[in-house]
């Protein structure tokens, strides 16, 4: 199982959010590149950036930055938040993404969903975000009346590389992940499965890799950045990266 830091970027900038609130921000780094090559340095072989901007507005807003990431580091990186074309999974893999994350799209556009799976399988990722079960959309500033497990039920048939479930009640708020809903997940996906939210000490890390082999990473944001989960502790802790 993979610890996967996270970089989250609003207006340019390094930032964590509580529970999704774009009013709610902790900056931490106006020099993304250098956060992301701090990472690499600590030994991640895979980063998560997510474009909060894009995230609510619809259209990639800190594209400067991931590609300033992108030339900075050699590992591995994946990007979400405001992709809602072809055109714009396109700009990222063939700019050296890894993997892109789809979230709003699932929900609302399955056609494009469809195309994306079919034109790069395995490197589309289903950004599952929800509160209390029910699937979050645009940046969570909405909230649908879909249960996530439906939704993930739904999607079992196409190549998507892995799912992303993120709790929005736990992220941002150090408080441990929701081991019930990401069992829950883990049980229905055919994908392998990436969790989100809450991560905060060694032990939510050892409880998600013991939910089994599906469990592909976790992704830890305000632990690593508070100086509350050391990343090389981390590593060490569930013996694998």
């Amino acid at each position: 199982m993979r610890v996967i830091p996270a970089i989250d970027l609003k207006d340019g900038r390094c930032v964590r959010l509580r529970q999704g609130d774009m009013a709610a921000e902790t900056v931490y780094s106006n020099d993304v590149p250098s956060v992301a090559g701090r990472w690499q340095q600590q030994g991640a072989d895979l980063i998560h950036v997510v474009d909060l901007n894009g995230a609510v507005d619809g259209v990639p807003k800190n594209l400067p930055q991931i590609e300033a990431v992108m030339k900075t580091v050699s590992v591995k990186v994946q990007v979400g938040g405001g992709i809602r074309t072809i055109e714009t999974v396109r700009r990222y893999l063939h700019a050296g993404v890894a993997r892109v994350v789809l979230g709003t799209a699932a929900l609302t556009d399955r056609t494009f969903l469809v195309q994306a799976c079919q034109e790069f399988p395995r490197r589309i990722l289903l950004g599952l975000d929800a509160r209390d079960g029910k699937v979050a959309v645009k940046g969570w500033t909405a909230v649908s009346e879909t249960k996530a497990i439906n939704l993930l039920k739904e999607l079992a048939g196409l190549e998507l590389g892995a799912v992303i479930y993120t709790d929005i009640a736990r992220d941002g708020m150090l408080s441990g992940p929701n081991l019930v809903a990401l069992g829950e997940v883990v049980e229905c996906s055919s994908f392998p499965v990436i969790a989100s939210g809450g991560i905060t000490r060694v032990e939510d890390l050892q409880a998600v890799h013991a939910l089994g082999p599906r469990v592909e990473g976790a992704i830890v944001g305000k632990a690593l950045y508070d100086g509350k989960l050391d990343y090389a502790a981390a590593v060490a802790a569930i013996g694998t990266r």
